[in-house]
């Protein structure tokens, strides 16, 4: 009876653990990488059977892939369009996860650290200035010994969330900027070589010399690539961190009903210029209620267990009535 007994428990354990087992795909922004991957690995530690699959493809490949059904979730730096939600095949929400910096790296001979104002910038990346030793560069940066070198733009080659927020920054400080290229994911860049996802400009500008480019903090800092100080809305030179991203949230005085929301050159002493949020995109109603499930405690495990461990990646945790009305709508998935 004893061995009858045990046999039936060890059967509904097998029948549970089963029943619990989902293997889910996910494809999206490169931007956040880093934390996604850790986030996924560990859930699916603590969760035997659960295998979440999610492919850094940038963040318009992970629009289409989402939008058409291909994967269970997409993963996206830019705001979805309102064309974009109504042609979509699945019924989205777009769950912000953590906030980032995208930060100007560059590889200049002899050079550590660099000023960039907004209108330099642009025209470095317009081909208005060629040169690190051009006077507008020079005068930001009194004192140092800037190489009579070409300068070497590196931009994302594939369509990019973290191409959007960086000319989503570059449209709001330079007018030849808005009036010629744009705020975009993927645009006719005035000059340039593209590198694929956060990785590949990475490697292109520690790779060559001259050269500057556009990737996420941690992108940086785990390449050892100097990247530059930026003037902010308040006039005042910050360099990219947690706090300046924070600081950069703190602005928003309301997060609209839709998550969508752009904190680009936003006010704040120390706000840092080109911080975004990034986003999770989720099917309102899944077509599988077992995947169903695991989404919804994954995200909720995210918001409660996750964000402590982002600062150590160099994101900045969401603001806590960000996290109180996240919870509302993922409780509210089907």
């Amino acid at each position: 009876m004893r061995k009858t007994l045990l046999f039936v428990a060890a059967s509904l354990v097998l029948t549970v653990s089963v029943a619990q087992a989902q293997k889910l795909t996910g494809a999206g922004a490169t931007f956040p990488y880093p934390i996604y991957s850790k986030w996924f690995s560990e859930y699916s530690a603590a969760h035997p059977g659960v295998e979440i699959n999610y492919q850094s493809i940038g963040s318009g490949g992970g629009i289409k892939q989402v939008t058409s059904g291909v994967v269970d979730f997409g993963a996206s730096d830019i705001v979805m369009s309102d064309q974009q939600i109504s042609e979509s095949k699945v019924k989205l929400i777009a769950l912000p996860t953590v906030m980032g910096a995208v930060v100007p790296i560059f590889n200049v001979t002899g050079v550590n650290d660099l000023k960039f104002s907004p209108d330099v910038l642009a025209d470095i990346f317009l081909g208005k200035i060629s040169t690190w030793n051009d006077a507008r560069i020079a005068k930001d940066n009194p004192g140092a010994k800037l190489p009579n070198e070409s300068i070497n733009v590196i931009h994302r080659a594939e369509g990019s969330g973290t191409t959007f927020i960086f000319t989503d920054y570059l449209t709001k400080v330079s007018k030849d900027w808005a009036n010629g290229p744009g705020k975009g994911s993927a645009l006719s860049w005035p000059k340039g070589i593209g590198g694929k996802g956060n990785e590949g400009v990475a490697g292109l500008v520690r790779q060559l010399p001259g050269s500057i480019g556009y990737v996420e903090l941690i992108y940086a800092m785990q390449n050892k690539i100097s990247f530059g100080e930026l003037k902010n809305a308040s006039g005042n030179w910050v360099k990219a961190s947690i706090g300046g991203v924070t600081e950069a949230a703190a602005s928003m005085k309301q997060m609209p009903s839709d998550y969508r929301v752009s904190i680009t050159n936003a006010p704040g002493a120390q706000a840092y210029p080109i911080s975004s949020f990034t986003w999770l995109l989720v099917p309102v109603k899944s077509a599988d209620p077992a995947k169903g499930k695991v989404i919804k405690d994954f995200l909720n495990w995210m918001l409660i267990s996750g964000q402590s461990e982002v600062s150590n990646l160099y994101y900045a945790p969401l603001p806590k009535a960000v996290v109180d009305k996240e919870h509302a709508s993922v409780n509210s998935l089907q």
